[in-house]
């Protein structure tokens, strides 16, 4: 925008400028020309009061030769005589001296002056004064000179007398800019100065107003979660004593290990609600993969369903804490459970390659309708108990490190969930996701050969 200012500025004092500059070069052209014939006539003037004294040629010419400019001035007495260089040819005297008036002659090389004067009882002398055009320009390019140098003296001064009015201006936008876009990456402690035009002051004091309110709304936020989660400590403690009360039946130990690692949800949310931070840190996929199919195995058996983890036996490290990892593979999981029937077999897929490591869930369902839906936050699967969750914190872990979520059809049948992650080192240069889940496929389909 400074730029901007500036060029305008610089097209409009070009202009005034030029609407000034360019009439005042002419008049000065025109009053040079009137300077140059102004001193042809005085030179006339200074001739007439000589042809009234005396007619002769030697007084005459010795009055011609001490006079200044003497080669540019020519008498033409009666009978034909001249006295001097004449300039004009005999045409041109002679259509003077019908006029019996004083005339300009444009004749090669500038123009001449002629006065006619009756002397010694009508008898007509013309006077010649023979103007250089040099003389007659004298002076005008020097002025044009002087004129062009005003001219850009005064745009360059203009044009940078708008750059530091403007530097004002653009100093106070960008300001504004760069706490705007400090604000949308998450820094709700940056506020801006009002400074520049009364329309910037008041978009700064907006801009502070607004940045208050977000602080406000998202402590409110934050407590509401807190307090929410806080709120399912009753029931939770209930669902322990439950769970302990009921000894060593079958699936007692499960039910007791899903309701402690459910109070450990519950508390890292108040955690991370109070202090406003998301877990970091790494983990090793392998690890988590088993400990979360151990808890998964027995509901599995339960409800007869074959199951199988390809891949998953050396250690594959990827940069996202171990109970997001666990939350992330539990949503997919879960909704294999939730949304297939009793005996529909799954498999889960762990692929390293080319700096990505990817997480591969595949079943035997009827799979997704319209799986790009599915991933959009609150969209769900339309079915009972579906809040549309669960892919979509899946998603956003995957996408927080560089990697991906996407749902396609499974070998087996029905749905396949994949989501990838990138390792530091290479996520600058990786290779195309396509090439990656294509892999993985060919990799779980030897895993179940």
């Amino acid at each position: 925008m400074r730029w901007a200012l500036a060029r305008v500025a610089l097209a409009v004092t070009s202009m005034v400028a030029l609407a000034f500059l360019i009439p005042l070069g002419f008049a000065i052209d025109h009053i040079a020309a009137q300077r140059a014939f102004a001193d042809a006539q005085a030179r006339i003037a200074a001739i007439e009061p000589l042809l009234a004294v005396t007619m002769d040629r030697t007084q005459l010419q010795g009055a011609l030769e001490t006079m200044s400019g003497a080669q540019d001035i020519a008498l033409r007495l009666p009978g034909g005589v001249v006295l001097g260089t004449s300039h004009a040819s005999p045409a041109q005297l002679s259509e003077v001296s019908a006029q019996g008036r004083a005339g300009t002659l444009a004749v090669p090389g500038g123009s001449v002056l002629v006065q006619p004067e009756v002397v010694n009882g009508g008898q007509l002398t013309l006077i010649e004064v023979f103007i250089d055009a040099g003389r007659i320009h004298n002076g005008v390019v020097r002025g044009w000179l002087i004129l062009s140098a005003v001219a850009v003296v005064l745009v360059a001064g203009s044009t940078l007398v708008a750059d530091r009015l403007a530097t004002r201006v653009v100093g106070a936008a960008r300001h504004l800019a760069d706490a705007s876009r400090k604000l949308g990456d998450g820094d709700t402690t940056v506020r801006v100065t009002a400074d520049g035009p009364n329309e910037l002051r008041e978009a700064g004091d907006a801009f502070n107003t607004m940045a208050d309110r977000v602080v406000h709304l998202l402590a409110a936020e934050r407590e509401l979660v807190a307090d929410l989660s806080h709120r399912l400590r009753t029931p939770l403690t209930a669902l322990r004593l439950n769970a302990q009360a009921l000894g060593n039946v079958p699936n007692a130990a499960s039910t007791r290990e899903a309701v402690a690692k459910l109070e450990q949800e519950v508390d890292q949310i108040i955690r991370a609600a109070r202090g406003g931070t998301a877990t970091s840190g790494s983990c090793d996929v392998t690890t988590v993969v088993a400990e979360r199919m151990e808890f998964w195995s027995a509901l599995a058996e339960d409800q007869e369903r074959p199951w199988h983890v390809v891949g998953a036996s050396g250690p594959v490290h990827v940069p996202v804490a171990g109970p997001e990892l666990a939350a992330a593979l539990d949503a997919v999981l879960g909704n294999v459970f939730r949304h297939t029937p009793e005996g529909t077999a799954f498999q889960v897929t762990v692929h390293q390659g080319n700096g990505s490591v990817a997480i591969l869930v595949d079943d035997a369902g009827p799979g997704l309708d319209d799986a790009a839906r599915k991933v959009r936050r609150g969209e769900g699967s339309g079915r009972v108990g579906s809040t549309g969750l669960g892919l979509d914190i899946v998603r956003k872990l995957a996408e927080r490190t560089g990697g991906s979520l996407n749902i396609d059809r499974s070998p087996l049948g029905g749905a396949q969930v994949h989501f990838s992650f990138l390792t530091p080192s290479t996520k600058t240069a990786v290779s195309p996701m396509g090439a990656q889940v294509a892999r993985a496929r060919r990799y779980a389909r030897r895993g179940r050969a």
